[in-house]
């Protein structure tokens, strides 16, 4: 088997390959065109996001027998048409899950505390206590929309510090006697009332967008927003007028509708300096599932899941 890798991985996925008599091209920084041209050369795929596996890429080959897909992101893999040509496919949620999850509570805490706005303000010589005093999880109440493997492991760290939890996902039936401090709703309007929304969904259809006006200003008080998700699953325009009118009292965000700025359109680039430079707003960029133990639990996780 002959396998086409097109992202950064840990050393112990190539290694794992070769072990298996595998042929490996190791090309990290091969780009989408680059990998169009050659793909017909290759049995098996691994891919992260900037590698969008539709039929403009397979089209042509007829040696393809498997893609993984390094993390959890499916929107970029098009898996009616992998099924269709017969061509195995996977994910690795659970190998960066954790990580996402901490980062998440990073996020929150950031937030609510003001971490991030006190340490700009200290780096300024500003020494400003009363006007950074912040809130406590444990009296909060926290919406979680998603409870998969990231919002599952989130949930758990929640529940540590004692938040009251409140989950919508209408593919999962949660065991209620292991979640002690958590209530499963039968619909986003039970989250209305929440303190602070964290969102852990995949990207597609139903969810595209689902963090819009709408959304924002049914909840019934001023929250907080989390998004380790997908950036489209907030309508970016939205929440920016949101924060400005003071209904979204803070965002936290990983991920975001455009993550290429090289590509921004002038519009775009005008929304984002504008959100950037909010004070009520935490950015980092997506990196939640982005630590040195998930590089090798990913790279574990391909491995074991790959066809022998």
């Amino acid at each position: 088997m002959k396998i086409l890798i097109t992202d950064d991985v840990d050393p112990l996925l190539i290694e794992g390959f070769k072990k298996r008599s595998y042929i490996v091209d190791y090309q990290p920084n091969i780009s989408l065109t680059e990998t169009r041209q050659i793909l017909h050369r290759y049995d098996g795929l691994v891919v992260n996001t900037k590698i969008k596996v539709d039929q403009n890429l397979i089209k042509d080959t007829k040696t393809l027998k498997c893609v993984a897909r390094l993390g959890s992101g499916m929107d970029t893999i098009d898996t009616q048409l992998l099924e269709e040509k017969g061509i195995f496919y996977f994910n690795t949620p659970e190998a960066n899950s954790s990580a996402v999850a901490e980062h998440c509570i990073g996020l929150i805490l950031s937030l609510i505390r003001n971490i991030s706005k006190a340490q700009s303000q200290m780096k300024q010589m500003l020494w400003k206590r009363e006007e950074n005093r912040g809130l406590e999880i444990s009296n909060m109440k926290i919406g979680l929309i998603g409870f998969g493997h990231t919002g599952s492991k989130t949930a758990k760290l929640l529940a540590a510090f004692g938040a009251k939890l409140l989950v919508y996902d209408p593919y999962v039936r949660i065991e209620t006697e292991i979640w002690m401090k958590l209530t499963q709703i039968e619909s986003l309007e039970g989250l209305f009332d929440c303190d602070l929304i964290s969102l852990h969904v995949n990207l597609n259809s139903e969810t595209r967008h689902l963090i819009n006006e709408t959304f924002i200003y049914s909840m019934h008080k001023p929250f907080y927003l989390v998004n380790t998700s997908r950036g489209p699953v907030v309508h970016t325009k939205d929440l920016y007028q949101a924060l400005k009118s003071g209904k979204l009292i803070g965002a936290a965000l990983d991920v975001f509708e455009n993550e290429k700025p090289g590509s921004y359109t002038p519009e775009e680039e005008d929304l984002y300096r504008a959100l950037f430079a909010l004070p009520n707003v935490v950015l980092t960029p997506h990196i939640a599932g982005w630590t040195f133990e998930s590089k090798k639990k990913i790279a574990q996780t391909v491995l074991d899941k790959w066809p022998k």
